[in-house]
């Protein structure tokens, strides 16, 4: 199967390439090819959606904290300053909609970004993508 290029993709050729992430508990490494078309097909879903909701697990809040801000920059949204950085693993999540965004420790062993997409219409985009790798927009 050869893959789309990743300019003139499809909502549905994106819709297959994110949905390989769903339900994996730790996010794979990719190369920087497999990143480019990734960050495309996320691009090209969200900017279908309404706004999203990320929900990230990383190892360390500093390495969260870039995930978060990469991927809010990445889907245009202002990242939080001023969280917390407990020590140890943590979960962050943000909505887009609103801003709101919530840090805590985190005892699971998930890793990478869930990205939600939200629409306000039944046609829309509503499904969710992940676990994504964290340093996608990296």
């Amino acid at each position: 199967m050869s893959t789309p290029n990743h300019q003139n993709l499809t909502a549905e050729e994106a819709k297959k390439l994110l949905n390989k992430f769903n339900c994996l508990d730790i996010a794979p490494v990719l190369k920087p090819s497999e990143k480019s078309i990734i960050r495309s097909a996320l691009i090209l879903l969200t900017n279908l959606a309404d706004y999203q909701i990320l929900g990230i697990c990383a190892d360390t809040a500093e390495e969260g904290i870039l995930a978060m801000k990469t991927y809010s920059l990445a889907l245009g949204y202002e990242p939080p300053n001023n969280l917390l950085t407990p020590e140890g693993p943590v979960y962050i999540k943000l909505n887009g909609k609103n801003g709101l965004c919530y840090l805590d420790s985190y005892a699971g062993h998930h890793r990478g970004v869930l990205v939600s997409c939200q629409s306000n219409d039944e046609g829309g985009i509503n499904e969710m993508y992940g676990h994504l790798p964290l340093d996608l927009f990296v």
